[in-house]
């Protein structure tokens, strides 16, 4: 494992969003394409590798943590801004989406 200094830990901006809408990807098989209020103006586009793990509706409505200062990336032709964080086992059989204990508002921070 290799360590960092705090101050870089401190660089992520860590926030709570809440899955407005769950597509497919229309160029990927594991992507989905997620909408997310992240308390910002307008919902943020964000790809994520869950679809053989989550169905649409396991997704659409919850909240879960993201990293909300990623610099953009074009995936398979959707640019996607932020990522969701997710703990798998090694072998990533297992997914599991990160989320706050109980509800919170969008754009709540990680400390």
């Amino acid at each position: 494992m290799t360590k960092i200094p705090f101050s870089d830990f401190e660089k992520l901006d860590l926030r709570v969003g809440t899955i407005l809408e769950v597509e497919n990807h229309p160029k990927a098989d594991k992507l989905y394409v997620l909408k997310v209020d992240l308390g910002e103006q307008e919902p943020r586009t964000i790809v994520a590798g869950l679809r053989t793990h989550y169905t649409q509706e396991d997704l659409k409505g919850k909240q879960a943590i993201f990293v909300a200062n990623l610099e953009p990336v074009n995936l398979r032709g959707i640019e996607s801004n932020g990522m969701i964080l997710a703990a798998s086992n090694e072998e990533k059989t297992s997914v599991f989406f990160l989320k706050p204990e109980k509800q919170i508002a969008p754009g709540s921070k990680i400390h």
